[in-house]
């Protein structure tokens, strides 16, 4: 029989657990939606995650698969997620991220590219009175330095418009690449003159685009492909992953509640 040996208590990092792990304030969400009735849930309050983060992909696939020009794909894609928006403030979810456009897809065609430009611009113009009724306010992630003048016009009329939405955040990652985001926030912090052991996890949360929201709970991944494409890097260290089949044109409020259903399913241990 081995013998048990005394051991010294064990030294912890004094800076363990890692603030992935610590409570965030919630972001103020009424509980009420369109018409005052409340929000359907297919689990506790404790089961439904707080912020949930989608990478949309599959879009040029579904209109390639119908004969459809690829632009056709992108404009079915957000036909989709007018649906969804309205579904994600029925389930109660305070927080929604979006990856839109990477900064890897300025490598496709100058038509693509523009036209992707104008289906964000267009949206944000047409749907900018609809998400104000729904309490949706508009969040941009990504260098938006980077775009055309016209869309970052477009952007800040609607971040503007919809500033006092209460009900859910949509977070629209465009012309944004989690690396990149890291540099961006390592830059302000260097440039803030933080000393090099005053820089802790905490320091860089607040540097980040994502500064004072929840980490994602839940990242859903459509199209069957399995992985994370960049998106949300530092902020999903701990997520919970779902991934589909579905293409993104394909994705339906029956599809999200059954990732809804699934992430219920889980035990989150965080290491404990």
């Amino acid at each position: 029989m081995a013998r048990l040996v005394a051991r010294t208590p064990l030294a912890r990092p004094t800076d363990a657990p890692p603030i992935a792990h610590a409570p965030v304030p919630m972001v103020p969400v009424e509980t009420a939606v369109t018409g005052g009735a409340a929000p359907e849930r297919l689990a506790s309050a404790d089961e439904t995650p707080r912020h949930v983060a989608i990478i949309m992909d599959g879009n040029r696939r579904w209109a390639r698969a119908r004969g459809l020009a690829e632009l056709e794909g992108h404009a079915a894609g957000v036909e989709t997620i007018r649906n969804l928006l309205k579904h994600a403030v029925r389930r109660g979810i305070p927080i929604l991220s979006l990856y839109a456009f990477s900064r890897e897809n300025w490598a496709r065609t100058d038509e693509e590219v523009t036209g992707l430009f104008g289906l964000l611009e267009a949206a944000i113009r047409d749907e900018t009175n609809e998400l104000r009724r729904e309490g949706v306010r508009i969040r941009l992630l990504g260098r938006l330095e980077e775009l055309p003048e016209a869309t970052r016009h477009s952007i800040d009329e609607g971040l503007a418009a919809t500033a006092g939405g209460e009900r859910l955040l949509l977070n629209i990652a465009f012309n944004y690449a989690g690396r990149t985001e890291i540099v961006d926030a390592v830059r302000r912090i260097v440039s803030s003159g933080v000393a090099p052991n005053e820089i802790d996890e905490q320091a860089i949360s607040n540097s980040l685009y994502t500064v004072g929201l929840p980490d994602p709970d839940l990242v859903i991944r459509t199209g069957g492909d399995q992985r994370m494409s960049n998106f949300l890097v530092w902020q999903s260290a701990y997520a919970e992953f779902y991934f589909c089949s579905q293409l993104w044109p394909d994705f339906d409020v029956g599809a999200f509640d059954a990732a809804l259903v699934d992430y219920a399913s889980r035990l989150r241990r965080f290491g404990r």
